[in-house]
């Protein structure tokens, strides 16, 4: 009879108790509150860095682009290689000047030819970086603003936005990036 309570005892014992659950609960409830910012911070800092490359590579684009084509930047020519009188043909325009082949004036062509179209494509992928903080890749181009302090994202709905008179390029969306 005592070697059945022995067995009875013994397997009682093998579970664990209401506090030990309690216990491991509570570790891991403080270890949760203590990574989980953790993660959101490399998260924004994720973002902000992507940002800052994304940024660096299209005005690299955009400067290049300038000193090949006459001082101009893109944008202030139409893709019919006239100056612009519109920001979507700005807009228009300056996507297809970074990503396809163009001459001296911003006249676009689909193909290579050290005559006609000898400069590009400056974006390789035929798409502008995207935009980490919008998700967007579009460009939104201001013609007609000459004063180089101007800049201002607010209020877009794009991935970027880019001043053709005074190459400033700017990520177009409501996060505070005024460091880039």
């Amino acid at each position: 009879m005592n070697g059945g309570l022995k067995k009875q005892k013994s397997w009682a014992q093998k579970g664990f108790t209401l506090i030990e659950i309690l216990i491991v609960v509570i570790v891991l409830g403080i270890l949760a509150m203590i990574i989980i910012p953790q993660i959101t911070v490399s998260t924004e800092d994720a973002k902000v860095s992507t940002l800052s490359t994304n940024l660096t590579t299209l005005r690299n684009a955009v400067e290049l682009y300038y000193h090949q084509h006459n001082n101009t930047y893109p944008g202030a020519h139409t893709i019919a290689g006239v100056a612009s009188t519109s920001d979507g043909d700005s807009a228009t325009a300056f996507v297809a000047q970074l990503t396809k082949y163009t001459d001296a004036d911003g006249l676009v062509a689909n193909v290579k030819d050290a005559a006609t179209a000898p400069y590009g494509p400056y974006i390789k992928n035929g798409k502008l970086p995207t935009n980490p903080f919008n998700n967007k890749n579009d460009v939104i181009c201001v013609h007609d603003e000459d004063d180089i302090t101007v800049k201002s994202s607010s209020g877009d709905d794009s991935g970027w936005k880019f001043y053709p008179l005074t190459g400033n390029l700017i990520p177009a969306d409501d996060a505070a990036h005024d460091d880039l």
